[in-house]
């Protein structure tokens, strides 16, 4: 006999204690985790109308469920007391649905997350653009945590950050740290960061660059002595430079070529990999702003972008594929799944052919 539906605190803390990512509920559909990648189906019967109601009463005032209910969409956080979450709601053929995302309370280190030493090199900085990039569920947000977790653990410097909802909650240390989430303390990406100039920060973290407007505050903070983190969809550290670009009209891209050029310090490009424990790893596909990338990125000349990052691991860059071999050789992950995520596959396969001596 299937269980009657729990509360919803009670199926997150369930996701929370099993070490589960997101937690998938709608109407007209058993509630599912996911777990390490895969989909997790539950015993739990289909959600009506009422449960599903019911969730969004312990999470939400009513107003923000007015708001859902007009527009379709919502966006959001909410502070269980063991775990925090990020709300997304949706409408679908069946009826509304939410995903949450499990945000974990302790936020591991650099060292702990077995990240590059270059994100160190890259966090230490007084000034310039970083940017972090993949795709969703990337781990983008648990990477860039832990390099504002080493900010504010070694210097001291006034970090603030403009999230769309915020996630990793910090506790000021040595530096100082202030939080604001947009819809909530402000009303646009655009606007709080621009009102951030004049705000005495040091570091500024964008939860997510969208538009070109919020792109040309991010460069100009920058190039004005502020440190600047920020995220993109993109799966590769050449394909953020582009998108970047191609974010200006052809006839500013002389200037924007130059502007991001001067200013960027990185992109450190991520993906997740199941690895042979059942657990997942990161890969990274890393570039640094050296003098010879910042002259082609000057000249537009991305694919010698590409052949510079190759061969420069002494600069603390990696390919994909680089990281992928790293990976495959210490045995943490099997060749098929990292051909499957390799943006170049075939030289995956002849780099492995040629180690192995085939």
């Amino acid at each position: 006999m299937t269980e009657p539906t729990p509360s919803l605190e009670k199926i997150v803390r369930i996701a929370h204690e099993h070490g589960h990512s997101d937690v998938h509920l709608g109407v007209g559909e058993a509630p599912r985790y996911r777990d390490r990648g895969e989909m997790l189906l539950t015993d739990w019967p289909l959600t009506t109308h009422q449960v599903f109601h019911g969730w969004l009463r312990e999470i939400l005032s009513p107003q923000q469920i007015d708001d859902f209910n007009r527009s379709k969409e919502f966006d959001g956080s909410h502070a269980f007391p063991f775990v925090r979450v990020r709300i997304n709601l949706l409408d679908s053929l069946l009826g509304p649905a939410m995903v949450l995302r499990l945000i974990p309370q302790t936020i591991l280190t650099l060292e702990q997350l077995q990240l590059p030493d270059v994100l160190q090199d890259l966090s230490s900085k007084p000034k310039g653009l970083v940017l972090v990039t993949g795709p969703t569920g990337s781990g983008k947000s648990t990477t860039l945590a832990a390099m504002i977790d080493w900010i504010n653990r070694h210097q001291t410097r006034h970090i603030l950050t403009i999230e769309d909802p915020v996630e990793f909650v910090h506790a000021s240390q040595r530096s100082l740290i202030r939080h604001r989430e947009v819809g909530i303390h402000t009303l646009k990406f655009h606007n709080a960061l621009r009102a951030a100039l004049r705000e005495d920060p040091d570091v500024i973290l964008v939860g997510e660059i969208r538009d070109r407007e919020t792109l040309s505050t991010a460069l100009e903070a920058s190039q004005t002595g502020h440190l600047v983190f920020g995220t993109l969809h993109t799966n590769s550290a050449v394909k953020t430079v582009e998108r970047v670009l191609g974010l200006f009209a052809p006839e500013n891209q002389e200037s924007i070529r130059r502007s991001l050029s001067e200013s960027l310090l990185g992109v450190i490009s991520q993906g997740l990999i199941r690895t042979t424990d059942g657990r997942r790893a990161a890969y990274h596909d890393i570039l640094v702003n050296n003098e010879a990338c910042k002259d082609y990125i000057q000249r537009g000349a991305l694919d010698e972008v590409e052949e510079i990052m190759e061969r420069s691991e002494f600069d603390g860059m990696i390919t994909t594929n680089q990281s992928l071999l790293k990976l495959l050789e210490s045995g943490r992950i099997e060749t098929r799944d990292a051909l499957a995520v390799s943006p170049r596959p075939n030289e995956l396969d002849q780099a492995l052919r040629g180690r192995s001596g085939v």
